[in-house]
């Protein structure tokens, strides 16, 4: 595996583990050169899943730009990455069991939603914002207000 600090092709493994109901082996590594560490993850390659957009075009599903998406949505939040991918594989794993092939972003951009919404109120109403592309502080106003309601209806 290729160190991505000094580019040196010689690491070893100090830990292996499987998570996400044994689906993904995650790797500690450690370079022998310049002794940096970081984190590989093993995914079994499955069919390709597309996404919709909202014009009609169809683009590969691709997981880093979701994960891209999900920490501008928790920047400051104190959320690990390894949450962010448990989401996307929690995502994933729902398409493919519905067997899909195909998803509107719409449809993908909720799920996200969904789980963001029960991880953390300011990264979901990051994401929303931009999800839903709100464009005055009224928007904000009402997703804040129905937050507020459901708060309330729980504690209530």
């Amino acid at each position: 595996m290729k160190c991505p600090f000094c580019g040196n092709l010689e690491t070893n493994v100090l830990d292996t583990r499987e998570i996400e109901n044994q689906t993904v082996v995650r790797r500690r590594r450690v370079c022998l050169k310049c002794g940096g560490r970081f984190t590989t993850y093993e995914r079994i390659e499955e069919k390709p899943i597309l996404v919709i957009k909202k014009d009609g075009r169809r683009e590969p599903f691709d997981r880093n730009k979701l994960l891209l998406g999900l920490q501008r949505a928790t920047v400051k939040r104190n959320i690990e990455n390894e949450k962010l991918e448990e989401i996307i594989d929690e995502i994933l794993g729902d398409i493919r069991k519905q067997g899909l092939s195909e998803i509107k972003s719409k449809e993908l951009g909720m799920m996200v939603l969904e789980r963001l919404r029960k991880l953390d109120k300011v990264a979901y109403i990051r994401f929303a914002s931009v999800y839903q592309e709100f464009s005055s502080v009224e928007e904000f106003a009402k997703l804040l207000s129905q937050l507020e309601k459901e708060k309330s209806e729980r504690e209530g």
